[in-house]
C-alpha cells in the first residue's frame, strides 16, 4: 500500500488572506492527501522547518498580497537549507504570467492561478509526487 501524499499549504509573510488555502487544503484532504495547514504569518524558514518535520510531499504556498516574487525564492532557500529539496513546491494565488514563469524558472513545480480547479490540483499532485517518488526507487 503506497503512503499518502502529505502537503503542507503555507502563507508566508503578512498576507493575510487565507479563504483559497483553506479551499484547496480541504479539497485536498478529500481527495485523500494528508494536509497541515501552517496558518497565517509565516516565515519561509517556518515552512522549511515544518516541511522537514512533518516529512511532507508538497508544500502549497498561497499568495495574494503581491510578494511572492520574494516570499517563494526564500521558501525554496529555506527548504534546501533543510535538505528538502525534493519537496514539489507549488504556489497559489494572484500571480501575473511573467512572473509565474520566472517562478518555475526559479524551481517551483506549478503556479495554480485564480480559476485554477481543485481537481487539477489534486491531480498535479498526484501525477508529481508519483514521478517524484518513482525516480527516487530506481
Amino acid at each position: 500500500m503506497k503512503a499518502p501524499i502529505r502537503v503542507l499549504i503555507a502563507k508566508v509573510g503578512l498576507d493575510g488572506h487565507d479563504r483559497g488555502a483553506k479551499v484547496v487544503a480541504s479539497a485536498l484532504r478529500d481527495a485523500g492527501m494528508e494536509v497541515i495547514y501552517t496558518g497565517l504569518h509565516q516565515s519561509a524558514e517556518q515552512v522549511a522547518a515544518t516541511a522537514r518535520d512533518e516529512d511532507v510531499d508538497v508544500v502549497g504556498v498561497s499568495s495574494l498580497s503581491g510578494a511572492h516574487m520574494t516570499v517563494l525564492p526564500r521558501v525554496l532557500a529555506a527548504l534546501r537549507a533543510a535538505g528538502r529539496e525534493d519537496v514539489v513546491l507549488v504556489a497559489g494565488g494572484i500571480i501575473p504570467t511573467d512572473e509565474a514563469q520566472a517562478l518555475l524558472e526559479a524551481g517551483v513545480a506549478r503556479v495554480f492561478r485564480p480559476g485554477s480547479s481543485t481537481r487539477d490540483i489534486a491531480a498535479f499532485l498526484q501525477e508529481e509526487v508519483a514521478r517524484r517518488r518513482g525516480a527516487g526507487a530506481a
